[in-house]
């Protein structure tokens, strides 16, 4: 049977204090001591070549057995990002295996870690882990399981404050392809180093949560207040784990992101909540193990519509033949479009009714943190 994963409920971690170049330092003496770098892309052949390219990182951190190193961040046209270099365990550091990695920031304003990318003349995105098939007007449909993603909610705020130090992000379009195994057009499910790890993690009854059943459902469809938890799995809002300040221009300046336990003490949830908007992000395992792709192996399963972002997709896409409606908002639920990207509407209409993101409004506030 697989190895029963341990669980801590930790404080968020901090970047290592010392400065830019002795963490360079750091990385290339681990590289001198036999250390391989071990990237999935086009950089396979040539691995070293990805210091003499620039992609030196500049940051730590620590969590738990893993060790994530990064680069300053740089921006494309899609995604703003880290190079990352992660060593998942002690079993990796001792093999002198140290991953290259993407993290972004997602639209969400949560970090994660892509699975591969597709790029042709007819695609461009990026892999969102794990594929599951899902029932969507009546039909089968493989979907991604974009939480599988997410990296470490203790992890979030100091990737936030590498960011926003940032005096200059530089533009690159290179490093996607450089670091991540690339799929084919209709590649929606990630590759086997990603995937197996969970599977051998899942083996084990006893390393998921609630029996990998859903810890949340909606009683009634499209009806927001009908949100319900399995006993035990609702956020205690006076187990507020981290409150930390941040900023977006999408959301109108100001946030506060608050890491808060479950009554169980089993998942741990991330609200964010800014001048005119409150969600709640993918709830995350308080499991100890961490993978290649620097994020956990075992999910919290809740509907997709308890986690909708602030602003979310709901427009026509002209680009198909004949032009096809998009919306990840519940149906009449849909507000203003975005200032910023027309292509997504607020969906405070919804998320401003889950009885769990008033009860955070009541106990918690609507105020972010002062700057």
């Amino acid at each position: 049977m697989a190895t029963k994963i341990a669980t801590a409920v930790v404080p968020s971690v901090a970047p290592d204090p010392r400065k830019p170049a002795s963490i360079a330092a750091e990385f290339r003496r681990t590289l001198d001591q036999g250390a391989r770098l071990l990237p999935v892309g086009s950089a396979k052949h040539r691995p070293n070549s990805l210091l003499r390219l620039g992609y030196t990182p500049r940051y730590r951190i620590d969590l738990f057995e893993t060790t994530y190193y990064l680069t300053n961040p740089r921006q494309n046209p899609d995604i703003r990002f880290f190079v990352a270099y992660v060593i998942p365990d002690a079993r990796a550091r001792a093999r002198g295996e140290i991953h290259p990695r993407i993290f972004y920031k997602d639209l969400s304003l949560v970090w994660r870690s892509a699975s591969h990318f597709v790029r042709s003349e007819h695609e461009n995105w990026i892999g969102k882990g794990e594929a599951r098939i899902e029932i969507i007007d009546g039909e089968e449909m493989l979907t991604s399981a974009e939480e599988t993603t997410d990296l470490p909610l203790e992890i979030q705020t100091a990737l936030e404050e590498i960011n926003r130090a940032a005096r200059r992000v530089r533009y690159d379009d290179e490093a996607v392809s450089l670091i991540l195994r690339r799929g084919g057009d209709d590649r929606i499910a990630p590759y086997a180093d990603f995937t197996r790890p969970r599977e051998r993690a899942r083996a084990n009854p006893q390393n998921l949560i609630h029996g990998g059943r859903p810890i949340a459902r909606f009683t009634r469809r499209n009806d927001p207040t009908s949100l319900r938890f399995v006993a035990g799995f609702e956020p205690d809002f006076s187990a507020v784990l981290e409150a930390a300040a941040s900023r977006s221009s999408l959301y109108g300046g100001p946030l506060g992101r608050y890491r808060i336990l479950s009554a169980n003490g089993k998942v741990q949830y991330l609200f964010v909540s800014g001048p005119n908007h409150t969600w709640v992000a993918p709830p995350q395992a308080t499991t100890k193990e961490i993978s290649s792709y620097g994020v956990r192996t075992i999910d919290a399963i809740v509907p997709d519509d308890l986690c909708l972002p602030g602003f979310e997709y709901h427009f026509l896409d002209d680009s198909e033949d004949p032009p096809v409606f998009v919306s990840q908002i519940p149906p009449g639920f849909a507000g203003a479009p975005s200032s910023h990207d027309p292509r997504r509407c607020d969906a405070t209409p919804w998320l401003h009714q889950l009885p769990v993101v008033r009860e955070f409004q009541e106990r918690i506030g609507r105020k972010a943190i002062a700057q």
